[in-house]
């Protein structure tokens, strides 16, 4: 399985770095794990309606040229629908069962993602109705895609 994580932004915080790298590292026994950064659009700090669809529009166009046509989409959307890590895993589960081999999770910036993203993703997938700080997300994703494939192979792993 090829997962790629295609996320808005650089990942200033070490400790957020050293967290995703420990888990990446991890995954690489069970998937082949990318991240994309692409960067965000520069934008004052209050914006007008029209200025954020415009932001996220253009985040959005850097977004769907890192992703294949042949690529499942799960993009993490407040919206989405909410999963446990068990729900999670057997998505996974079953994507690779039917074939799916290439799965993207995408992460906006800090406006979201364009409805172009949104129209683009097979799903849309929500960890908590709380916003997170989108580069904590990454972490939270992370660790959640290594506890998936420690579940389906009925490994431990601390709750």
């Amino acid at each position: 399985m090829h997962i790629s994580i295609v996320t808005v932004g650089k990942l200033k915080e070490k400790y957020l770095r050293l967290g995703i790298e420990e888990y990446l590292k991890r995954l690489s026994a069970y998937a082949k794990v990318e991240v994309f950064e692409v960067a965000d659009e520069k934008a004052p700090e209050v914006l007008s309606e029209l200025e954020m669809v415009q932001v996220k529009q253009k985040e959005g166009e850097r977004i769907l040229a890192k992703i294949s046509q042949d690529t499942y989409v799960i993009a993490l959307a407040i919206q989405g629908k909410l999963q446990s890590s068990e729900g999670l895993a057997d998505t996974l589960d079953k994507l690779a069962t039917y074939g799916k081999s290439k799965i993207a999770f995408v992460i906006g910036g800090s406006l979201g993602l364009s409805e172009e993203v949104l129209k683009r993703s097979n799903e849309q997938l929500s960890f908590s109705r709380m916003t997170f700080p989108h580069q904590l997300m990454r972490l939270i994703l992370v660790e959640q895609i290594y506890r998936a494939f420690r579940i389906n192979r009925g490994e431990p792993y601390h709750k």
